[in-house]
């Protein structure tokens, strides 16, 4: 099959038509959430608020900066490892965040804030856009390097709208408590992610096999990103929660997850090498497992040595993932999992889940509090006759229900991506910028490849090539 990876009208018109209906779509269905309106005004005279203290904007803001930080810098960096692909990994995630972030508020609006005809849109709003777009980056990892920036936008297109789907049946119809989105956000992504990759399965990727590996200062870039959704990922869990203790309790399980988990990665790292060296990779990326893992009890009486038990256990499971389970996947059941989403993510979202599940379960009135169950778990109004066995008996359905979208929804837009029209490089082309960044197929190769750079090395002429695989990029016209 010849490939035809040539953009010049297929990602401007894709880009374009996408935004031109999005500005209508905002323009018809969208407003201002009354803490955002110039009413405000009115309110505060009338009486109806007593400062603008009052207003949703000051409880909310610090937590979607934070959300948000992590979404374009730390994912976008975590998958900058890849030696010749890190333009694409921060360039592509930009693209498909930005995307994914209106058409969510759309979505998730029509679902949750419809009003009078109108979305109302507030603080709370770009939160969850922002946790919808991060199901949609885990998605990325698991197809990073073997995608169309066309692609990776249908695929988000797609992906926004079974999440929203997905997102309402769980908190609204299965009334499971989610937090941090273990069930939603990562363990959605992840087999939808992982579905897509299964069904745009490539055969002969074994000819890019040289240009999946890092390199020293690739993987420092992608340190950052871990470094990034490390720090901030107690206020990703914690961003939506109620005022109060839920929001206090979320950020402290997460933080007391997220520390354990670094020292059982570091340990199961050292001890799976024969001579108990460090793996980047284990790094990189078991050490956030914890905090995946404890997000749907995050709000929950975890307990803060639960919140360790969590992480414990999630850096020794993410971290032999890696070593072990990716490999299997990929010879066994050819699944190509660039980034291993299914052990940062899946793995650990299922976990939180079971969590989840198991503690609504064991809630009492003694561990809570009689106000505090009731609060902790909405059991009022429609839900004053459950109890904590019901709710823990819905928290497991939810997990079911989000692993049957995922699914089925990730082996439809595979079907869908897998038609040879969005610009999609030859399998041997797979994880290079050169295929679609200007600037790149002339660049230095890494130290480590090429030994140090002389000076005469730096003068060469402007048309020479400098990797031997730039001369055999395959973009022939079909």
């Amino acid at each position: 099959m010849a490939w035809n990876t040539d953009l010049r009208w297929r990602l401007p018109l894709t880009c374009l038509l996408l935004q031109v209906a999005l500005v209508v779509l905002f323009g018809v269905f969208v407003r201002y959430h009354p803490d955002a309106d110039a009413h405000w005004a009115d309110q505060k005279a009338a009486g109806n608020v007593s400062s603008d203290l009052d207003n949703e904007f000051y409880y909310r803001y610090p937590s979607f900066q934070d959300v948000h930080v992590m979404i374009f810098v730390g994912f976008g960096f975590l998958m900058t490892f890849l030696q010749r692909y890190g333009f694409s990994a921060v360039g592509f995630n930009f693209l498909l965040a930005a995307f994914g972030i209106q058409w969510a508020l759309l979505m998730q609006g029509w679902f949750h804030s419809f009003q009078g005809g109108y979305i109302l849109l507030g603080v709370e709003n770009l939160i969850n856009a922002d946790f919808c777009v991060g199901s949609v980056c885990v998605a990325f990892g698991a197809v990073l390097g073997k995608v169309s920036p066309v692609q990776l936008l249908i695929m988000t297109l797609f992906q926004v709208t079974l999440f929203s789907v997905n997102e309402f049946i769980l908190l609204n119809l299965l009334e499971v408590k989610d937090a941090g989105g273990s069930m939603t956000i990562h363990t959605f992504g992840a087999y939808f992610g992982l579905m897509v990759a299964w069904i745009l399965q490539r055969p002969n990727l074994q000819h890019s096999k040289g240009r999946q590996s890092s390199v020293y200062h690739s993987d420092l870039f992608a340190m950052i990103g871990t470094l990034f959704l490390w720090m901030y990922w107690p206020s990703f869990n914690s961003a939506v929660s109620n005022h109060g203790d839920a929001q206090h309790r979320a950020a402290i399980n997460t933080y007391c997850s997220l520390a354990a988990c670094v020292l059982t990665t570091v340990a199961v790292s050292s001890a799976v090498h024969k001579k108990g060296k460090l793996d980047m990779v284990h790094i990189q990326n078991a050490t956030l497992a914890g905090g995946v893992a404890v997000g749907t009890a995050a709000e929950m009486m975890l307990m803060p040595y639960g919140s360790l038990i969590v992480g414990f256990i999630c850096g020794i499971v993410s971290t032999l993932g890696f070593e072990y389970l990716t490999p299997f996947l990929e010879a066994r059941l050819r699944i190509q999992d660039t980034c291993g989403i299914h052990n940062l993510h899946a793995l650990p979202g299922i976990i939180g889940a079971i969590v989840g599940a198991v503690t609504a379960a064991c809630a009492s009135a003694d561990v809570y509090g009689k106000s505090g169950l009731v609060h902790a778990f909405d059991f009022e109004g429609d839900k004053q006759s459950w109890t904590p066995s019901m709710q823990g008996k819905f928290q497991a359905a939810g997990l079911f229900v989000s692993l049957a979208m995922a699914l089925v929804g990730g082996a439809v837009v595979g079907v869908i991506l897998k038609i040879p029209v969005w610009g999609q490089a030859a399998d041997e082309n797979c994880f290079d910028d050169a295929i679609y960044w200007e600037g790149c197929s002339r660049r230095h190769l890494p130290s480590t490849r090429r030994g140090l750079r002389t000076a005469s090395s730096l003068q060469m002429p402007e048309n020479t090539a400098l990797h031997p695989e730039d001369s055999a990029l395959k973009t022939s016209e079909p």
